[in-house]
């Protein structure tokens, strides 16, 4: 069906999608685009997968710079950036891997980055069930960069803070230099 759709968005741009440049290239877009979305087709139990241990940890555990692309619900394009979270764990902690794969399972949506950031600190709240979670997502837009003001340089900065990182100003500041340290 999307192949479809992709056959015909060519053909309104004005272009023969039957040429040899572009045979394939619904049935590859159509591809794509399901691959980017597949956040749609995962659930939170599926990707965390029980991957939840006992720790008596009680410090800030942080993970930076996970890379995380998404596509932008107002334009459709491309939103690429990284993603730095800090948990600070309550008799638990999730396994590494999960963390990255949560990322992906909201990016690998239509997005806008603001939503992206909350629903990743809710999910790590709910199921580390943490003293506190931070997030900070910073991403460079195509929709700002590509079209319409056109501006290369810019970078959107989002945080969520929840439980600890939020109300205790020290553990925010640890957070904050930790995620800013080389």
């Amino acid at each position: 069906m999307l192949q479809t759709y992709f056959h015909q968005i060519i053909a309104s741009l004005g272009d023969d999608p039957e040429r040899p440049g572009l045979k394939d290239t619904p049935k590859r877009a159509a591809q794509a685009l399901q691959f980017l979305t597949q956040g749609y087709t995962q659930s939170i139990d599926e990707v965390v997968n029980g991957a939840l241990f006992p720790a008596t940890s009680d410090e800030m555990i942080l993970i930076k710079n996970i890379e995380l692309y998404s596509l932008c619900e107002h334009h459709l394009l491309p939103f690429i950036g990284k993603c730095h979270i800090a948990y600070i764990p309550d008799g638990k902690i999730i396994g590494l891997s999960k963390i990255a794969r949560i990322v992906d399972l909201y990016a690998r949506r239509l997005q806008v980055q603001e939503n992206l950031t909350k629903e990743i600190a809710d999910t790590i709240q709910q199921v580390a069930q943490a003293k506190g979670v931070g997030i900070i997502i910073e991403a460079q837009h195509l929709c700002m960069m590509m079209r319409g003001v056109e501006k290369q340089n810019s970078i959107m900065t989002t945080s969520v803070m929840l439980g600890t990182l939020r109300e205790d100003p020290q553990s925010r500041a640890e957070f904050f230099n930790l995620v800013h340290r080389g």
